[in-house]
Formats: structure tokens, sequence, C-alpha cells
């Protein structure tokens, strides 16, 4: 089972990832969590990612590949895998695809998870963080008890400024410039699902579930 979850900021795909993908066994692959952990490990892939975020630029398409290519060779990875956000442009999906032919495996399913603006900016404005702790609210879906006030510490909670409207419609806008090609190409190829991602997490699951499981 080889699946890659494309899906605008805000839409769950991280989420359901580590669901589905401790349900499956397969490893749950998140291009920044894969950063983050060869820089910090002072891998060679990692320290090459790191004089690119060192310097704010972004990390090139290669050294991301490189990474993943490392990735599916592992063990785990034999059984399958879920790619959470990644490819995010037609360039990385025809490197995606180089790698794969390479590894002689196929991508089973590309699921896109389709959520309106209005409820992703609910989602992304709505988010808190603890000033002292870290530890992270919504205002909607899991409110502290006291306005403003995180429940395991009493810090303070404040808005990240990249959670702001203004920033959040921004993001949503360069995502779509940059997916709606991308959409085309997996459509283009019979790969793609798109799922209704809003509402009930675990409804939302079931949708994946059935959608992926329906192409093996």
């Amino acid at each position: 089972m080889r699946v890659a979850f494309l899906g605008p900021p805000g839409a769950g795909k991280g989420t359901q990832a580590r669901e589905l993908a401790h349900e499956w066994g397969v490893p749950h692959i998140a291009t920044g969590d894969m950063l983050r952990e060869a820089m910090a490990a002072g891998t060679p892939l990692g320290r090459a990612a790191k004089a690119y975020y060192d310097r704010g630029e972004l990390v090139p398409d290669d050294v991301i590949i490189g990474m993943i290519e490392e990735r599916f060779r592992q063990a785990e990875a034999s059984r399958g895998f879920i790619l959470d956000g990644f490819p995010r442009t037609i360039p990385q999906a025809e490197a995606l695809d180089r790698l794969l032919k390479d590894l002689g495996l196929n991508l089973d399913r590309v699921v896109f998870f389709d959520v309106g603006e209005g409820e992703l900016l609910r989602r992304l404005t709505g988010r808190r963080l603890c000033r002292a702790c870290g530890t992270p609210f919504h205002l909607v879906s899991a409110p502290p008890a006291r306005e403003g006030v995180c429940d395991r510490c009493g810090g303070e909670l404040y808005q990240r400024a990249d959670d702001s409207e203004a920033t959040v419609r921004n993001r949503l806008q360069v995502y779509e410039r940059q997916t709606a090609p991308l959409l085309d190409y997996y459509r283009s190829r019979d790969r793609l699902t798109s799922v209704d991602a809003a509402g009930d997490m675990d409804v939302i699951r079931g949708r994946i579930r059935r959608t992926v499981e329906a192409a093996r």
C-alpha cells in the first residue's frame, strides 16, 4: 500500500496519516519531520539540508528526494508507506516517479483532502499555543477551560503569526497556485481521488480507508 496524501494547510493530512499508518502497519513519511530529524542527527543529507536552512533558502528537491529514497530502502517501508504533503509541485512529482521506477515500485493512490476555504480558516486561525509549555489548543474544537489560559500550566495562550487570517489566506493562495497543476498531473494518470475532508475525523478516516483499499 503506497499512498500520497495531498491537501492544503489545515486539511488534516498529518492527523489522518498518523492514524492510518499505525492501522496499516506502514511508515508515515512527512518530509518536514524527516528534514528536522536528519538535521538533528547530523546525517550527510541532514547536513546538506541544514546549510540551506541556515541561509533561509528552500531545501532543494534532490536533497528531499534523497531522504525519501533512504526511507523507502528501510525494511519497514517494504510493506508500503503514506507520504504526507509531498509532492507539492510537478517537478517533485516527476522526481518521485523516477525514484519509484528505479526502485521497482508504484504509487497506488494519491488522495486529495478537499476542504473549503472557510473551514480551513476556522481550523488554522483558531489554533493557540501556550507560551510556557507549548501545549496546543483550538478555540472551537479543543478550547481551554479559561479563555487565554493553559489548562496544563496556567501559562498565557497566544496565536502564532503564521496563524493570523491574512497569513493563512496567503498560504492557501500559494498552495492553490502550486497544487492545481499537480492534481491534474495525477488525475491524468488515473491515480487521484478526492475525499471530502470536512466533518468528523473518524468519518473522514473511513472515507480515506475505503478509497485506498479499493485501489489495492
